[in-house]
């Protein structure tokens, strides 16, 4: 079982899926099945891992035009972590990283705003710790062009400090 990506409704003082929060980035997905242990995963995972993780369960051979990469070894209970960070966009005005240490760096590039979030501390993400000048923000930065560099993103900004 999963869904769509979740409508702010008012969170933050949106409406909408236009934003990188985790009210609407996070969707439902649930898993059920032989050889899948009961219980609860952090392991963070991509929608379009969905495909590959259902052949592997599957035995079926992922074919080889798939880009998403199988979570299955999760599922088994083989690993516990999937992704070391997965990565959101929207449009042309928000990029955004999230680690499996509970981070999340959301930029601005149209405003050159940058929000940073300790997720574990403030699940609601109502800290923004980027004005600071946090330790993380110049990691986290440096991770998100390396990452839009690898995706070719038309725009790519200089995130260096």
């Amino acid at each position: 079982f999963t869904s769509d990506h979740g409508l702010a409704a008012g969170s933050h003082g949106l409406c909408g899926k236009q934003n990188q929060y985790d009210h609407t980035l996070r969707v439902p997905l649930l898993i059920s099945g032989p050889g899948i242990l009961a219980g609860r995963t952090t392991a963070m995972v991509y929608l379009r891992e969905l495909f590959p993780t259902s052949c592997d369960l599957a035995g079926i051979e992922i074919p080889p035009s798939v880009t998403g990469r199988s979570f299955a070894d999760v599922l088994r209970g083989e690993s516990e972590g999937h992704h070391e960070a997965v990565f959101g966009c929207f449009t042309d005005s928000q990029r955004s990283i999230e680690t499996d240490d509970g981070w999340k760096l959301v930029s601005y590039p149209k405003s050159d705003r940058w929000q940073l979030f300790d997720l574990r501390a403030d699940p609601m993400e109502c800290n923004d710790l980027a004005k600071d000048g946090h330790p993380r923000l110049a990691e986290l930065k440096a991770r998100l062009k390396t990452w839009q560099e690898s995706m070719r993103d038309p725009i790519l900004r200089n995130t260096e400090e």
